[in-house]
C-alpha cells in the first residue's frame, strides 16, 4: 500500500508556481492576483479561505480578501461580485461557500464572470470542461487529476465507481475520468444515495471515489485487493480524546481498508491541501489568459 500524500504534493506544486511566478517577476509581467470572498463567520470557511490567502503567498501571487458580516443583502453582495468581475487587476475570485440561508448561492455563481471563475463552478466552464475544451476545471476533481498523474497511477481501461453526485466534485469527475486524456479513458460508473446495492458496485472497481460525506461509509469489505482509493470526505466524528472534542476522518474507514489498497489517502492531508493548489493553478492559467485569451 502507498500513501498519496496531498499535503507533500501540494507544496511541491506551489513551489513549481513560486518559480513560475518569480521569473514573471523577473520579466516585469503583472503577478497573478486572487481575491476572496468571506461572508459570516462560519469557522471551517474562514480557516479555509486562510488557507487560500496562504497558498497566494507561497506561490508569490497578490491576494484580495473582501469580508462581509452574514445579514449583507443580496444586493450588496452581487455589488461586490461585479466590483470584481470589473477590475482588471484581479484574474481570478472566490465566492466562500456556504453562504447565509437568504443568499441563492446558484444566483451567485452565475453571477461571476466565467473568466474569473477560478473554482470552475460556473455552467459555462462545466459545459466546457464537459465538451472536452479548455475551461477551468472544478479545484477538487483537478486536484484528483493531479494526484493521479504525478503518483502515475494508470488509469486506461480501468473501471471506476465515483460515490456521490454532487455539481463540485461527483459528476465532474466522472466526465473528467471518462475523458479521453492522460489521465482518463475510465470506465465510469456514478453512484450515488439511490443505487442499489452499492457494495457490489464498489468491489468490481479498480478504482474508487468517494465524496458522500459520511464517515467511515467505504468499508473492507466493499473493497477489492489492490484497488485505488481516493477519499474526498471531511467528516467531524466525536472524540473527547482531542483538545477540540472532535477529529476528522474521511468517507473511508482508513485503518481497514488501507491495508487492501494499491494506493490510498489520508484525510486529513489527502485530497483537501490538492484543492486549494488547484485553485493556484486555475489563477495562474487566468492570469496567463490560458483558457479564455
Amino acid at each position: 500500500m502507498q500513501l498519496i500524500d496531498g499535503k507533500a504534493l501540494a507544496e511541491t506544486i506551489k513551489l513549481e508556481i513560486a518559480e513560475e511566478v518569480a521569473q514573471i517577476k523577473t520579466e516585469g509581467k503583472k503577478i497573478p492576483h486572487l481575491a476572496a470572498v468571506l461572508i459570516g463567520n462560519n469557522a471551517a470557511s474562514a480557516s479555509y479561505v486562510r488557507n487560500k490567502v496562504r497558498s497566494c503567498e507561497q506561490c508569490g501571487f497578490r491576494s484580495t480578501l473582501v469580508e462581509r458580516a452574514a445579514d449583507i443583502s443580496e444586493e450588496e453582495l452581487f455589488g461586490i461580485i461585479n466590483d470584481l468581475n470589473q477590475d482588471a487587476d484581479i484574474d481570478g475570485f472566490i465566492v466562500q461557500l456556504p453562504l447565509p440561508k437568504h443568499i441563492n448561492e446558484e444566483d451567485v455563481t452565475l453571477a461571476i464572470n466565467p473568466k474569473k471563475d477560478v473554482d470552475g463552478f460556473h455552467p459555462i466552464n462545466f459545459g466546457r470542461m464537459a465538451q472536452g475544451l479548455p475551461a477551468y476545471l472544478p479545484a477538487t476533481p483537478y486536484g484528483i487529476l493531479q494526484m493521479l498523474d504525478r503518483y502515475n497511477i494508470e488509469t486506461s481501461g480501468k473501471h471506476c465507481v465515483v460515490v456521490g453526485r454532487s455539481n463540485i466534485v461527483g459528476t465532474p469527475m466522472s466526465i473528467l475520468l471518462s475523458r479521453k486524456a492522460k489521465v482518463g479513458n475510465c470506465t465510469v460508473t456514478l453512484a450515488h444515495s439511490r443505487t442499489k446495492d452499492l457494495p457490489a458496485e464498489t468491489r468490481r472497481a479498480d478504482i474508487i471515489i468517494s465524496a458522500i460525506g459520511r464517515a467511515n461509509f467505504i468499508t473492507a469489505d466493499m473493497v477489492k485487493e489492490g484497488a485505488v482509493v481516493i477519499d474526498v470526505g471531511i467528516n467531524r466524528v466525536d472524540d473527547a480524546s482531542r483538545k477540540r472534542g472532535y477529529r476528522l476522518v474521511g468517507d473511508v474507514d482508513f485503518e481497514n481498508v488501507a491495508p487492501k489498497c494499491s494506493f490510498i489517502t489520508p484525510v486529513p492531508g489527502g485530497v483537501g491541501p490538492m484543492t486549494v493548489c488547484s485553485l493556484m493553478l486555475n489563477t495562474l492559467k487566468a492570469s496567463r489568459k490560458e483558457i479564455y485569451g
